[in-house]
């Protein structure tokens, strides 16, 4: 088998083995964003699936009593489509549609054994992207590409408990929004030795939300709109054939995390002393840096697999509540099974979560440490040439 051919073969695993093990990467990073069917031989199409099962508990300091957070991470499924077309020999575009960020957390009440500091917080985040993407090939080894991606947002946010004090039942609610962006990026390639060095910006894109906020039920002001940019991003993949039936690929993902701010009107100017404080709301969250580093190997005609290590430094310890991790380090093994045109892939992904301190207060006071934490993750994409 040449390593053109198995280079195609075995990119579906490493593409899966980077998409599983984004997985709670920079707090609530969840696909990756990966363009990976843009560069399908003729046309191609694939759908996924995947559920992650995060394990996520600290203990409350010794003020508020030192009890047991319970697990706050709650499992979340995510869906994804992508379909890839040759225009002619030089153009080729993609529709890819995934969900590329979100949050799902929730802490226990003090009444079901929760924590004393945070019981009662829960926060859901959801977005939705499609994104079209048309490719340039100048000729075997250079190509462009770029498009236009749209983006569906929503949330909702509780802060409960004595971490808050006066703030204890504040609710915040944002309203469905669709905003625009864009995706941009240059690759070089040498098919003979199945060498791909791909660069990939995504733009941030804003929302703008209708938000309702209360406590207790109760309103605390009118609706307002809040701003809220998904963050920019760059990819910097490298995949290359190393010996017959044999590939090793890497990623470098940077993601603007500190630009993502969700700053409630009431809430804002109630934590800064009645000023309105951009990245002064709910979220205060670093930017990240993840490494990516992986093998496959084609077992015979019909198998083949790919393995990889994924790190994320970390950053400041203290951090948000509603997202109480900091670093990560995760393994992820996956396996394609390939008949006629049809490759079904399936991964698997453990990931060991960072030690932190979620915090409340200005200036900023740890409130609970966060320890021992992970997630698991499986998924699976089959994916058809045509």
């Amino acid at each position: 088998m040449g390593m053109s051919k198995m280079g195609r073969v075995l990119v579906t695993a490493s593409a899966l083995a980077l998409a599983a093990g984004a997985a709670n990467a920079g707090g609530i990073d969840r696909s990756g964003q990966s363009i990976a069917p843009l560069f399908e031989k003729g046309g191609y199409a694939e759908l996924s699936f995947g559920m992650v099962s995060p394990s996520v508990s600290g203990k409350d300091l010794a003020i508020f009593g030192g009890r047991n957070s319970q697990n706050v991470g709650k499992d979340y499924l995510s869906l994804g489509f992508a379909y890839k077309q040759d225009i002619n020999d030089q153009l080729s575009y993609a529709i890819i549609y995934e969900k590329p960020f979100g949050a799902d957390l929730s802490y226990a009440s003090v009444a079901n054994g929760g924590s004393v500091a945070f019981g009662g917080t829960k926060a859901h985040a959801g977005y939705d992207e499609l994104s079209a993407i048309l490719r340039y090939k100048f000729n075997d080894n250079m190509s462009a590409y770029g498009g236009l991606r749209i983006s569906r947002a929503s949330g909702d946010v509780t802060l409960k408990g004595a971490a808050y004090g006066g703030l204890s039942g504040y609710n915040a609610n944002f309203s469905n929004d669709t905003g625009y962006g864009y995706v941009v990026g240059v690759a070089y390639e040498k098919p003979e030795i199945a060498l791909r060095v791909a660069l990939t910006y995504h733009s941030a894109i804003k929302h703008e939300h209708d938000t309702k906020e209360t406590i207790s039920g109760f309103p605390i002001g009118p609706v307002s709109t809040t701003e809220v940019s998904t963050p920019q991003s760059v990819n910097l993949d490298v995949q290359s054939g190393i010996a017959p039936g044999w590939l090793a690929f890497g990623q470098i993902r940077w993601v603007d995390w500190s630009e993502y701010d969700i700053d409630p009107l009431v809430l804002t100017k109630a934590t800064n002393g009645g000023v309105f404080v951009k990245g002064g709301g709910l979220v205060d969250l670093s930017d990240s840096t993840t490494y990516t580093l992986g093998i496959g190997h084609k077992f015979n005609d019909q198998w083949s697999g790919a393995a990889s290590v994924s790190y994320e430094e970390k950053g400041d310890p203290l951090v948000s509540p509603l997202a109480p991790t900091n670093g990560r380090l995760g393994l992820t093994l996956a396996a394609v099974y390939t008949t006629g045109n049809t490759k079904i892939t399936t991964g698997i992904n453990y990931t060991k979560l960072g030690d932190a301190q979620p915090e409340t207060g200005t200036p900023d006071v740890a409130r609970a440490n966060f320890t021992g934490n992970s997630a698991l993750g499986v998924g699976v994409r089959v994916g058809f040439s045509f």
